[in-house]
């Protein structure tokens, strides 16, 4: 009887953790149209007990870069992070920068955070200009006048994978992925660019599948377990 208690403590345990990577795999398929989201996948791990551990990864490798032609957008072509400011003071990183600007002038994220230490346009401009470094500058029709407004800073860290996930595309720094290296005289920024999801929609629609199959089979595996479980309680009553 020990056993079969045993097989059904593990079953419940393992389906536990089956449950929660496939939330992990749902979010990321929800995320497909997501600029700049990174994938995150569960690693599960079956321990010598037999029972399955996991632990949450995020893959921060480069994603599809997009032309839009929006002024406004500015896409990261290699490593490293802009930070943002929210109207609270917290400060997070990300790396969508589908930009705005808001109702004083200064450049914001979709979802109100300011863009590095706060870059603001005058009232009247013409044209926007945001280098591969990140310098901003407005510039004249005829090209005459230019006028520097402020830089986007470009962070990186130690160890990314460690960073905190926060909500809509954002991240926090933890003690293990170390303090923002600031990133100087690179020149990864695109304006007009979005970059893209890093997801495989195929590779995850499959991942869901086989998640789905083995669950499946995990379940009969205990129903049956708890049924024989149920006969021998009842034989030796």
């Amino acid at each position: 009887m020990s056993t079969l208690r045993g097989i059904i403590d593990k079953g419940i345990v393992n389906a536990e953790i089956q449950f929660e990577r496939m939330g992990y795999i749902s979010t990321n398929i929800s995320n497909y149209n997501t600029y700049g989201y990174k994938s995150v996948r569960f690693e599960q791990m079956l321990g010598e007990n037999g029972y399955l551990s996991g632990v949450e990864r995020t893959n921060f490798s480069q994603g599809g870069i997009q032309r839009t032609s929006n002024q406004f957008n500015v896409a990261i072509d290699g490593a490293g992070f802009i930070p943002v400011t929210s109207p609270t003071g917290d400060v997070t990183y990300t790396r969508e920068g589908s930009f705005k600007v808001d109702k004083d002038g200064y450049l914001i994220t979709n979802d109100g955070y300011l863009v590095g230490d706060g870059i603001q346009l005058p009232v009247n401009y013409d044209n926007l200009v945001i280098n591969a470094g990140g310098d901003v500058e407005v510039i004249s029709k005829d090209g005459t006048k230019r006028e520097y407004l402020g830089n986007i800073p470009l962070v990186n860290f130690q160890n990314p994978e460690a960073l905190k996930k926060a909500d809509n595309n954002k991240y926090y720094l933890t003690a293990e992925s170390g303090e923002p290296i600031l990133l100087k005289e690179h020149k990864k920024f695109k304006q007009g660019n979005i970059e893209l999801t890093n997801m495989d929609i195929i590779t995850e629609v499959d991942s869901l599948i086989r998640l789905n199959a083995s669950m499946l089979a995990s379940f009969k595996v205990m129903t049956v377990a708890n049924e024989m479980y149920s006969q021998a309680l009842q034989i030796n009553q």
